[in-house]
């Protein structure tokens, strides 16, 4: 996967994989694709302040499915 394919991310402290899946794709559990995307970082429950996490792009259709999914999951009132 190359930087054309991913957004940089510069962690905070207190950041975990899946709120990065939940803010970048609206999926707790699409943080697989994330860590796919960094060989080089650890495997913690917490990341640590200021590293870079690269993000892959979503195509556009898994993008719209995701969406889709999460608009589908919203009760009535919030849709």
């Amino acid at each position: 996967m190359n930087a054309i394919d991913c957004i940089e991310h510069i962690t905070s402290a207190g950041e975990r994989w899946d709120s990065l899946a939940w803010r970048y794709y609206g999926d707790p559990y699409g943080y697989g694709r994330i860590i796919q995307a960094n060989p080089a970082l650890d495997i913690t429950p917490i990341l640590p302040s200021g590293r870079v996490v690269l993000i892959p792009v979503l195509p556009l259709e898994e993008a719209r499915a995701a969406e889709q999914l999460a608009a589908e999951e919203l009760p009535p009132w919030k849709r």
